[in-house]
């Protein structure tokens, strides 16, 4: 199977000198493709100075996480793409235990690596880790990562599992599905836009799973720090679009109702914290759900009438905060994932 790898870059110029070496070296069989997101420092002469026979291809402006990456894929001849961020480092053989599974696998639309820190390379990245699902509130975990709680890797999570989502950080999928369900949604221009994704390919009836034999290392937050403003913004924003594109209207009415509570808990624990930009953000994320909604029925109206696969098959039936909070359990297999 022919494979691409898109590694989309914005202004990263410094994660590309020291991470795409390692992706060149390890990926002999794969063309290598960076694209451009409208980089203003020298990504694009480093690129022409230093990978010279690396495929670059530049887009006139930044189009964020989402539609960067469709309207590349939409460019690229091959089989299978591998959304790969720039601050990965890879190492000999990753790729080689994702592609027989997606060979022998046909039912599996996409798949992820086993990701680890790269800065503490015996742990379980933030963004990943083995795999990730979605409570019944529509938060996101992970296996090796609850909240802010990453685990160390200890061989724990070594099994290929199905997942609800796979990490945008890592992600390999067939060009031809990615296509047919319509790619990233592009108004969530970064976060969660791979949740949304998955949540689509699961809810037609393709498998998405982990497969931590193949591991690659993250920086992880190289675009966007954690505690940005910004970040908390497009997390709850995207993270409420998520839930009204994806849920029935009776499930959706319910969730709701508990998000809005939870959701103003977290704002006011940001305004306590000192963190007044989070805080306003979270209101904003709300404000900015209620005016977006109604550019988003058509696409709700849609993923109702394709799937089928019930939703309550795609969420986890935990409450996560409640596991965490209430009986502090901070690891995923100390949470009980059967009702």
């Amino acid at each position: 199977m022919t494979l691409g790898i898109v590694i989309l870059n914005w202004n990263g110029a410094e994660m590309l000198h020291r991470f795409l070496p390692s992706v060149i070296e390890h990926s002999p069989d794969a063309e290598v493709i960076v694209a451009d997101n409208g980089s203003t420092d020298n990504s694009l002469k480093l690129l022409a100075e230093e990978f010279p026979g690396i495929r670059t291809i530049p887009l006139d402006r930044n189009y964020g996480f989402a539609e960067g990456y469709n309207k590349v894929i939409s460019q690229v001849d091959c089989e299978l793409c591998l959304l790969l961020n720039n601050d990965v480092r890879v190492e000999a053989g990753w790729l080689k235990p994702m592609l027989s599974y997606m060979e022998t696998h046909p039912e599996a639309a996409a798949c992820q690596p086993k990701i680890r820190q790269e800065l503490a390379p015996d742990m379980l990245e933030y963004a990943g880790a083995c795999g990730g699902y979605i409570d019944r509130l529509g938060f996101p975990f992970c296996r090796g990562r609850i909240l802010n709680c990453t685990e160390r890797d200890e061989g724990q999570y070594d099994s290929i599992a199905s997942v609800a989502w796979a990490t945008g950080a890592a992600l390999l999928i067939r060009r031809d599905v990615y296509l047919e369900v319509g790619g990233l949604d592009v108004r969530f221009f970064a976060h969660q836009e791979e949740i949304d994704l998955c949540w689509r390919l699961r809810s037609r009836g393709f498998d998405i799973v982990c497969i931590p034999q193949s591991v690659v290392y993250h920086v992880g937050g190289a675009t966007l720090q954690k505690g940005s403003a910004r970040k908390t913004y497009l997390n709850f924003r995207n993270n409420l679009l998520l839930l009204y594109k994806n849920l029935p209207a009776q499930r959706f009415r319910s969730v709701m109702f508990w998000r809005y509570m939870l959701d103003a808990a977290a704002a006011l624990h940001f305004l306590v914290m000192g963190q007044w930009g989070s805080c306003k953000a979270v209101g904003q994320a709300h404000l900015d759900f209620r005016r977006m909604r109604k550019d988003f029925k058509a696409d709700r109206e849609r993923n109702q009438a394709k799937s089928i696969v019930p939703y309550n098959e795609i969420l986890s039936p935990i409450s996560l905060l409640w596991e965490y909070y209430a009986r502090q359990r901070h690891t995923y297999n100390s949470i009980k994932l059967k009702s």
